[in-house]
C-alpha cells in the first residue's frame, strides 16, 4: 500500500460538508482484497479490537487495504475522544487506486491518525506489534494542544447554534464570528468591543481601584508598594490580615490572602513581585465569589473553594494532592474542567501555617488548606450561585465592569454571601477581570452549568442577525468569469462594497488586491475576512473545490451557468461528464435553506440540479417554452427567460421586464453567450432583492470590453475591420463563440488559436474541428507553455481537428502568440472578422489595444 495526495478539505466538497483528509491510496494486487478471518484482518483485530466492519465500496464488493486505512483513521480519532462520523473509500477507473476520506475536527489530529493509521496497517502487514495505547494517547494529546479552550469553545458552540460562521485565525484563541461587514472577533473571552485602554485599566489593580471608588463600587482598601520594607510598613498600616499581589496580574498568579505574619508575607511578597509591581490591601473575611458581567447583564456567579485536600489518617499531603490531580476532570492548562492543584512555595507556605508539611500525615477528615486564593487556575473549585445573587450585589458587579470599560468582565468579589448587598456585611469587590475564564460557569464541580456563550454571542449579535453577508457562487464550464463581474456590478448599483473573486484576481470595492488566478477558496477566504465587503461573488472554479472545498459553509445564492465536457476531463479522477456534474453541484448542494439556486434550463446535467437544492430555483433560458422552465413558471416559481426582444423575469403574476437593447452586453442579443450571462446575473440580482431600477441602471452601464471583462468577447475596431479577442478555451465555448459571430456581417472571416496541453487530445481536436466550420483562414499559434506536451504536439491535434473542414481555405502555423496576433491582423481589410482566442489574456489584450491605437 502506498498513500500519495495527502489534502485536507477545510469546506464543504465533493464527498461531504465534513472536513475531511483526503489520499489516494494505491494497493498492490496482494493488498487489493481483504477476506474477513484473513490473517491481516485478524491481525488488525488484534491490534485495534473496536475496528469497524471493513467492507467494500459497494454491497458484496471485496474490502482493500485502503478501506482497513479508511476504518483505522476515523476509530484512531474516535477513540481518542474526537467527535468523528463520517468516512469514504471509492474506487477509481485506475486498477488498485482508491480514494479515502476521512472526517477529522482539527486538521493536525486528523493527518496525525492518518500517519498512525498507516503504521497499525503496516505492522499488522507484516505480523509486527503496535502500541495502540500509546497512539491514541499522542492523538488525544494533540487533539487536547489545538482544539479551542473551554471559554472560546463554548462561545464557537453558541455561535454555530445561531448560523453564526466561524473562523480561527491562529492556531490560539483568535476567532472570526460572521463576514465581511458584519464580523465580529474574540480572543478567548474578550471581544473586540474592548479596547486596549479598558484592557490596561483591569490589569492595573490600583487603578481599577480608585475608579471602583469613584463610582460607589465597596472595595478593600490597599496601595501599591516599591519595596518588601514599604509593602510590610502598609501592611502594618492596613491591619493584618492582609492581600499581597501583583498590581498587574490575572489569573490568580502571584496572589496570596489571609497573612497574618511577617514571615508569611515575605514569602507571598516574593511570590508577587516576580510578576511586578506589589500590591497590598485589607484582607476581607468571607467567601470568594467570580461574578460573570457581560454586557450590562449579569449571567454567572460561582463560589470559588482555594484547592484543598482530605485527609484519610493514611496519606501525606503530597500524597494526597497527587490522588485529587488524577482526577481525569483535572488538566494542566484551561482545556479541562478543572486545574491540577499547584504544590509549589505558596502551598508549602501555607501548611506551614497550618502547622503541616508535604509529609505529614492528616488526621482523617481534616481539611488541608493549599492556598487562600480560589482561582481554578491553581487547582480550585466552584460551586454555581447565579439563583443567589441580590440585585443590589449584580448591579455593583455591571457597574465595576461597566467603569473599567471591559464587556465580558469577571469581576471578584469577597463578602459572606451574595444573599445581601455587600455594604450590610462589609464585603467588597476586590478585583476585575478583562479576558475572565468560563469554564468555572460553564462546568461548574458543582452546581448548574450556564449558557454563558450563548450570552457573549447575543451581546455581539442582535437578535436575527447571523452575520452573514449574501455570498453568490457562481460555476460551470463556461460564462463564469463574466457572470461573476456583471453581478458584481449589479451589487455595486444598490450602493453594496462588493468582494469579487474570479481567474483575474481578488476585487474589493472596485480595487484589486490580487491578482492572477483567484478562483480557489484561499482567494474567497481573505474576501469574507475583509472588512469592507457587504456581499461576495465568488468565481468557484473545479480545481480549489478539489483541493479544499469551499470557503464557506453556506451561500446564499449558487449560480451554475452550464456543463461542457471540455472542462478538464482525465484530471484527479473527474473523467466523465456525471463525475464533473456531481463535482460542481458541490454549490447547489449548500445553498442557505432561505437561499437560490440559478440554473441553466437547457443543460440537462445542470437542470437536475434542482432537486439537490435546499433552498429555491430559479431556471433560466432563451426559450420561454423551453419545457424545464415552462414548467416551474406555470408553477408559480422564478424563470428569467428573453421574450420580444426583452429579457424576462417572472415570479407568478409578478413580471420584470429590460429591453436588449439597453444592455450593452449581448449586442442587442446578437451574442447568446452573453445573454445567458445576463440572465443568470439578473436571477442572482433578484434573489438578494436589489431593486429592478438598479438592476435595469446596472446592466445599462456595464461594458464589454477590457476593463468589465477582459478576454471575454472584447471587440476592437481595426482599420474598418472587427477584431473579437475571447479566452475560450474548450469546444463548448468555441462553439458559443462561433454562434455568436455568425450574427455578425464579415466579408472574410479568420481565427488565430492554439490549445491547452493538459486538455485532452479529443478536446484539443474538437476546437479545430468547430472553427473549421465558420471560418476562411485559421492560423495556429504554439504558445510558450505547453503544459506537458512535447513541442509541436499542440499543433499536430489541432491541424488533425481541421481535417476535412468544409469552409476554411488556408491554414498557418506560426510559434508564439503576439506573432500570431501580428499576422492576423495585418492581413484584415475592411469590413473582415478576425476572431483572437488569447492565452495570456493581459498581455495579449494590451498588445492588441496598442496596436488598434496605432491604427
Amino acid at each position: 500500500m502506498e498513500v500519495s495526495r495527502i489534502r485536507a478539505l477545510r469546506g464543504p466538497n465533493l464527498w461531504s460538508r465534513h472536513t475531511s483528509v483526503e489520499v489516494i491510496v494505491a494497493c498492490m494486487t496482494p493488498d487489493r482484497d481483504i477476506a474477513p478471518g484473513s490473517p491481516f484482518e485478524k491481525q488488525l483485530r488484534r491490534i485495534f479490537p473496536a475496528l469497524a466492519f471493513i467492507e467494500g465500496a459497494r454491497p458484496g464488493q471485496q474490502a482493500s487495504m485502503a478501506h482497513a486505512l479508511e476504518k483505522i483513521t476515523l476509530g484512531l480519532q474516535a477513540q481518542a475522544g474526537c467527535p468523528v462520523t463520517f468516512s469514504r473509500t471509492t474506487v477509481t477507473q485506475e486498477p488498485g487506486i482508491y480514494q479515502v476520506v476521512v472526517q477529522y475536527t482539527e486538521e493536525s489530529v486528523g493527518r496525525l491518525a492518518l500517519e498512525l493509521a498507516m503504521q497499525l496497517c503496516k505492522a499488522a502487514k507484516a505480523g509486527e506489534s503496535f502500541d495502540l495505547a500509546a497512539a491514541l494517547l499522542q492523538l488525544s494529546a494533540l487533539d487536547e494542544d489545538v482544539r479551542l479552550g473551554p471559554s472560546t469553545g463554548s462561545i464557537v458552540d453558541a455561535a454555530v447554534l445561531r448560523g453564526i460562521p466561524y473562523r480561527r485565525l491562529t492556531d490560539g484563541s483568535l476567532v472570526q464570528f460572521g463576514w465581511g461587514s458584519k464580523q465580529r472577533r474574540i480572543q478567548a473571552a474578550e471581544t473586540d468591543s474592548t479596547s486596549a485602554i479598558a484592557e490596561s485599566i483591569a490589569q492595573d489593580k490600583d487603578l481599577t481601584k480608585s475608579l471602583l471608588i469613584a463610582a460607589g463600587v465597596p472595595v478593600p482598601v490597599g496601595k501599591p508598594a516599591q519595596n518588601l520594607a514599604q509593602a510590610w510598613a502598609l501592611a502594618q498600616e492596613i491591619g493584618l490580615p492582609v492581600v499581597v499581589k501583583p498590581q498587574d496580574g490575572n489569573q490568580g498568579k502571584g496572589v496570596t490572602v489571609n497573612i497574618v505574619s511577617q514571615e508569611h508575607f515575605e514569602v507571598a511578597y516574593e511570590t508577587a513581585a516576580y510578576y511586578g509591581e506589589v500590591m497590598v490591601e485589607r484582607f476581607l473575611p468571607g467567601q470568594d465569589y467570580r461574578l460573570l458581567v457581560v454586557g450590562n447583564k449579569l449571567i454567572a456567579a460561582a463560589r470559588r473553594e482555594p484547592p484543598l485536600v482530605v485527609g484519610d489518617g493514611l496519606h501525606t499531603v503530597q500524597e494526597l494532592v497527587n490522588l485529587v490531580n488524577a482526577d481525569p476532570r483535572r488538566g494542566d492548562g484551561h482545556s479541562t474542567s478543572l486545574t491540577k492543584i499547584k504544590f509549589d512555595g505558596i502551598a508549602i507556605a501555607h501548611l506551614a501555617q497550618q502547622e503541616l508539611q508535604a509529609e505529614s500525615v492528616p488526621e482523617k477528615g481534616r481539611r488541608v488548606i493549599l492556598r487562600n486564593n480560589a482561582n481554578l487556575s491553581t487547582g480550585g473549585t466552584a460551586t454555581d450561585v447565579t439563583d443567589d445573587v441580590h440585585p443590589d450585589v449584580a448591579a455593583r458587579a455591571v457597574a465595576a465592569a461597566q467603569m473599567v470599560g471591559v464587556d465580558i468582565c469577571g469581576v471578584d468579589v469577597v463578602s459572606e454571601s451574595l444573599l445581601r448587598p455587600l455594604e450590610d456585611q462589609q464585603g467588597g469587590i476586590v478585583e476585575v477581570n478583562a479576558a475572565p475564564g468560563l469554564r468555572m460557569h460553564i462546568s461548574p464541580s458543582f452546581g448548574k452549568g450556564r449558557n454563558v456563550g450563548k450570552a457573549v454571542i447575543e451581546s455581539m449579535f442582535k437578535p436575527g442577525d447571523d452575520g452573514r453577508i449574501p455570498v453568490i457562487a457562481v460555476t460551470g464550464t463556461n460564462g463564469k468569469t463574466t457572470t461573476v463581474r456583471l453581478t458584481s456590478h449589479l451589487l455595486k448599483t444598490q450602493g453594496m462594497r462588493v468582494g469579487m473573486t474570479n481567474t483575474d484576481g481578488v476585487y474589493v470595492n472596485g480595487r484589486q488586491i490580487d491578482d492572477g488566478d483567484c478562483s480557489g477558496p484561499r482567494s474567497a477566504r481573505n474576501v469574507l475576512m475583509h472588512p469592507d465587503v457587504d456581499a461576495a461573488v465568488f468565481e468557484t472554479a473545479r480545481g480549489g473545490m478539489l483541493r479544499e472545498g469551499l470557503a464557506f459553509d453556506r451561500c446564499k445564492v449558487a449560480i451554475v451557468t452550464n456543463i461542457g465536457s471540455g472542462d478538464h476531463l482525465g484530471l484527479n479522477y473527474i473523467t466523465t461528464l456525471e463525475d464533473l456534474t456531481v463535482l460542481k453541484r458541490v454549490i447547489v448542494l449548500n445553498v442557505a435553506a432561505d437561499g437560490m439556486a440559478v440554473l441553466n434550463a437547457t443543460d440537462p446535467s445542470v437542470a437536475a440540479m434542482a432537486k439537490h437544492c435546499p433552498g429555491s430555483v430559479t431556471f433560466f433560458a432563451q426559450d420561454p417554452q423551453h419545457p424545464v422552465l415552462a414548467t416551474h413558471r406555470a408553477q408559480g416559481k422564478r424563470v428569467v427567460f428573453v421574450e420580444n426582444d426583452h429579457i424576462v423575469a417572472q415570479e407568478g403574476k409578478k413580471i420584470y421586464r429590460v429591453p436588449l437593447a439597453n444592455v450593452p452586453l449581448t449586442r442587442q442579443g446578437q451574442i447568446g453567450f452573453q445573454t445567458e450571462n445576463v440572465m443568470a446575473s439578473v436571477a442572482a440580482a433578484w434573489a438578494i432583492n436589489l431593486s429592478w431600477e438598479n438592476i435595469s441602471q446596472g446592466l445599462a452601464t456595464f461594458i464589454s470590453d477590457v476593463q468589465g471583462v477582459p478576454g471575454r468577447f472584447n471587440v476592437f475596431d481595426y482599420r474598418g475591420a472587427t477584431v473579437i479577442a475571447d479566452y475560450g478555451h474548450n469546444p463548448d465555448a468555441i462553439q458559443a463563440l462561433v454562434n455568436a459571430v455568425d450574427n455578425m456581417p464579415a466579408a472574410t472571416r479568420s481565427v488565430v488559436i492554439s490549445g491547452a496541453g493538459d486538455r485532452r487530445d479529443q478536446d484539443i481536436r474538437d476546437q479545430t474541428r468547430i472553427l473549421g466550420q465558420a471560418f476562411d483562414n485559421v492560423i495556429l499559434y504554439q504558445d510558450a507553455c505547453q503544459r506537458g506536451r512535447e513541442d509541436g504536439e499542440v499543433l499536430k491535434l489541432l491541424r488533425e481537428g481541421l481535417k476535412g473542414a468544409e469552409r476554411t481555405q488556408g491554414i498557418d502555423e506560426i510559434r508564439g502568440e503576439f506573432n500570431a496576433i501580428d499576422n492576423a491582423m495585418a492581413r484584415l481589410e475592411p469590413g473582415d472578422l478576425c476572431l483572437i482566442l488569447i492565452d495570456q489574456v493581459e498581455e495579449s489584450l494590451a498588445y492588441i489595444g496598442q496596436k488598434v491605437q496605432v491604427g
